[in-house]
């Protein structure tokens, strides 16, 4: 169903498809399609309801914290790590945000439009533990995070002291990432509340 969605032109690419299908915004005749492995004959109908604000889930993460925590991103300049696809980078720009650097260790997942737009600079195959000052074009006060297999704890420190003009985060914390090898279960889960809370 994934590759279909982006054959018919309905997502950019499989993982946008997936995140649709996940989402419930995809449907078959009258019946929602809740797996990415579903069939489907070329003759069936394909709606896909597409009233997505932001270019990835993300986006819609980040827009609830800065309500959440009354963070001001109008005329920032904003360092964007762990960019991915370009979820936040889409959401800080939506919000006012001057400028936007998206780093990202991948390749080629960031999203084409936001990626041409005048006001983002991409750096992708960048790892965030290695970015020094002189990466950056721009000094940014506002530093939003959404990593993977790395600590928190880890890129913080060195993304601090590459950034000295930070003034405020939103970073999105995952105790898998954060909680020693032993307090991590199955699936990479942190199932236990308590090493929850101590992240």
């Amino acid at each position: 169903m994934d590759a279909l969605l982006v054959e018919r032109g309905f997502a950019a690419s499989r993982g946008r498809a997936q995140g649709l299908i996940l989402a419930g915004s995809v449907r078959v005749g009258d019946r929602v399609v809740t797996k990415a492995g579903s069939r489907i004959s070329a003759e069936e109908a394909l709606y896909v309801d597409q009233n997505e604000r932001f270019v990835s889930r993300a986006g819609e993460k980040l827009d609830a914290a800065i309500d959440e925590f009354g963070v001001r991103v109008e005329g920032r300049s904003c360092l964007d790590a762990g960019a991915s696809t370009g979820g936040f980078t889409d959401a800080l720009l939506q919000r006012g945000a001057e400028r936007v650097i998206a780093v990202d260790v991948g390749y080629g997942q960031f999203d084409w439009g936001l990626r041409n737009d005048s006001r983002v600079t991409v750096l992708e195959r960048t790892n965030v533990r290695r970015l020094t000052g002189g990466d950056l074009p721009f000094e940014c006060d506002l530093l939003v995070a959404d990593l993977s297999f790395i600590s928190l704890t880890v890129a913080l420190e060195g993304l601090f002291a590459t950034t000295p003009a930070l003034l405020e985060a939103i970073v999105l914390v995952k105790p898998q990432f954060e909680a020693g090898p032993d307090a991590v279960g199955r699936g990479g889960l942190v199932r236990d509340r308590e090493v929850r809370a101590d992240v």
